[in-house]
């Protein structure tokens, strides 16, 4: 009886012991996916920035593109005093306001990120300002700046946005607009502000050519910041009407060629009153050519609805509590 007893205290210790090492284990899986994920962030961030100031600095603010947000504000107010502050530092400046928005809106530890970005930013416009921007070639046709400084401009913002932070400014207005007009994006909110903006820079400098240029500039950034912002979320969503006999061949290649899943609905023709299935998969864009082989293989006959999937949640997407962007 004591045998017994002793067996089973041994029996619970050890499970004890294998419990702990679970949760040790666990919880050391987690900090370092925390870790990682941290890292990444930071990484795109930074990226983010660089790709940003190139895009002010050695375009924008060189070429008196004032293409919106606080950036147009300041590039105005720069191009005004005559280069007295600089462009970096009137950001600065007129960011301080619009954080305290930003701390009442989004708290404190959303403020700091987008500080940390504003000003790794900011100083970044400085930098260049100084070491590169005196040495660049002057280019008579503006087209080339408004379009790569817009693309870039769009695109450090938008890797910006997707680690999580902003460069602060209008982005606050933004996200704050966001959250009571979800149906809005934000490319486009972002162009509705930058219109009253660029608005303004047409009574500054007096000259309509430089203004249509800016609007370039906008329009070119807009596309490029929500191509970064939705464009690696976006995929097709694929509807296969077949029938029993070639569906689970179209599931099987589904599931092993593209690695993707899919979810079968059962149903039955309108006209011929017969019996259906209806594949429905979300395939990204560069699988969709493999995915139309396996139905012009399998069933050539098959009836496919394809339509763009802009924003998916779930897995090897966005996950259901990612930031709105």
């Amino acid at each position: 009886m004591e045998e017994n007893k002793n067996n089973e205290i041994e029996t619970t210790a050890e499970e004890q012991t294998v419990t702990t090492e679970n949760i040790e284990s666990n919880g050391k899986r987690r900090m370092k996916k925390s870790t990682k994920t941290a890292l990444i962030r930071m990484s795109v961030n930074l990226l983010g920035c660089l790709i940003y100031s190139f895009g002010v600095s050695l375009f924008l603010n060189s070429y008196k593109l004032a293409s919106g947000g606080v950036t147009g504000i300041a590039i105005m107010i720069d191009e005004l005093t005559k280069h007295v502050i600089g462009t970096g530092w009137l950001i600065i400046i007129i960011n301080v306001p619009l954080f305290i928005l930003g701390i009442i809106f989004f708290g404190k530890k959303f403020i700091l990120n987008t500080l940390v970005s504003t000003l790794i930013s900011s100083g970044l416009i400085e930098l260049w300002d100084l070491c590169i921007v005196p040495h660049m070639p002057t280019l008579d046709n503006i087209l080339i700046p408004a379009v790569v400084g817009g693309a870039l401009y769009g695109g450090g913002l938008g890797l910006i946005f997707r680690a999580g932070s902003t460069t602060g400014g209008t982005d606050i207005i933004v996200k704050i607009l966001r959250t009571k007009f979800r149906h809005l994006r934000t490319g486009v909110i972002s162009m509705i502000i930058d219109i009253i903006i660029i608005g303004t820079s047409a009574f500054v400098y007096k000259d309509i050519d430089l203004l249509f240029y800016t609007i370039l500039s906008v329009v070119v950034f807009t596309v490029s910041l929500d191509g970064v912002l939705y464009g690696g979320n976006s995929a097709k969503l694929v509807h296969i009407v077949t029938t029993a006999e070639f569906s689970p061949q179209i599931c099987d290649h589904i599931l092993k060629d593209l690695d993707i899943t899919a979810t079968i609905i059962e149903g039955t023709g309108a006209y011929s009153k017969a019996d259906r299935v209806v594949i429905m998969c979300v395939v990204k864009s560069f699988l969709y050519p493999k995915l139309r082989d396996i139905i012009k293989e399998v069933d050539p006959t098959a009836f496919t609805i394809v339509t763009s999937a802009k924003e998916i949640y779930g897995e090897g997407y966005k996950p259901h509590d990612a930031d709105e962007l």
